[in-house]
């Protein structure tokens, strides 16, 4: 697995888009988090459409307005980043509506956002190239209320030079070893949706996969591994980097169905590393090679994740 093309860092000054591609975004949060990022000395612009509301009360906009505001805010040689407001559900009906190849004409630039999210950090990968960011989103609670959240995110942005290593103080050694590769993953019910879709790569081997859900009980995610498992997408996968399971069932639950399913694949696994749908989260760049220390629960990348 190649490692991808790395945008850009951000420097005080820069305009960051706004950007809702799946859920609807409550405007106080949203204003909340606008406050955070001008803070930082970044110049946030909102895309026409963040705010609006879609019949089904579970999107932000038409699908169509959805894509327009990410290609729109892709497209501008003034804005250095894309951010997203919220993840919720939307974006599988919207990215086949991106043109893909404007977007690769605007050139690289930092794509932020997880959840639903992950289905575009998969579309920048495969048709872009490009390197992105898990990591938090401007109108979400744990970005507004959580400064260790805050911290990390605004370093990886800005000196990720700072931000090689990741690890959590909950983070712990599933199973042992040591592992190099080039980080993919995300919400893995969204992996296991895009299956099968023109966004998709191949599998993941050769990568450290980075896992997480929410609202998933155990025994749908045992359904949404052993689905990765059938259909060969975990086969030669380096190591396994697990972070949050909220509301997903007891944990001892969660952790017993991961090792039953990701136990047969033989390699590193780290658990409970601290980023995704939790209290407090970290940022994971996703397309850029590094280490994983099973033993030493740490994530170390050989490159910063921005240049």
């Amino acid at each position: 697995m190649p490692a991808l093309i790395r945008p850009r860092r951000l420097t005080p000054g820069d305009r960051i888009g706004i950007v809702a591609p799946s859920g609807p975004v409550p405007g106080d949060r949203l204003a909340a988090g606008l406050d955070i990022l001008r803070a930082w000395d970044l110049d946030p612009v909102v895309a026409p459409h963040v705010l609006d509301e879609h019949p089904s009360g579970y999107l932000a906009g038409t699908d169509r307005a959805r894509a327009a505001d990410l290609q729109g805010m892709w497209c501008d040689p003034d804005v250095s980043a894309v951010l997203c407001a919220r993840g919720g559900y939307g974006v599988q009906r919207m990215v086949d509506l991106l043109d893909w190849e404007a977007m690769g004409a605007a050139g690289p630039k930092a794509f932020i956002g997880y959840s639903d999210i992950t289905a575009l950090h998969e579309a920048f990968a495969t048709r872009l190239g490009l390197a992105t960011v898990h990591g938090p989103m401007a109108a979400t609670a744990t970005f507004l209320k959580d400064g260790p959240t805050q911290d990390h995110l605004r370093r990886t942005l800005f000196a990720p030079d700072e931000t090689r290593t990741v690890t959590s103080p909950t983070a712990r050694t599933l199973l042992p070893g040591r592992a190099t590769g080039v980080t993919l993953g995300g919400c893995v019910s969204l992996l296991a949706s895009d299956l099968g879709t023109p966004y998709a790569r191949p599998s993941a081997a050769g990568g450290i996969l980075v896992l997480e859900d929410i609202g998933e009980e155990p025994y749908r995610l045992d359904r949404i591994l052993t689905q990765l498992l059938r259909a060969g997408w975990l086969d030669g996968v380096a190591g396994i980097v697990l972070g949050s399971w909220q509301d997903c069932g007891p944990y001892e639950a969660v952790r017993a169905l991961m090792i039953d399913r990701l136990g047969g694949l033989g390699v590193p696994i780290v658990e409970e590393f601290g980023f995704g749908h939790c209290d407090s989260t970290l940022t994971v760049p996703l397309g850029v090679p590094a280490v994983l220390d099973a033993d030493a629960a740490t994530l170390t990348y050989d490159v910063p994740a921005l240049v």
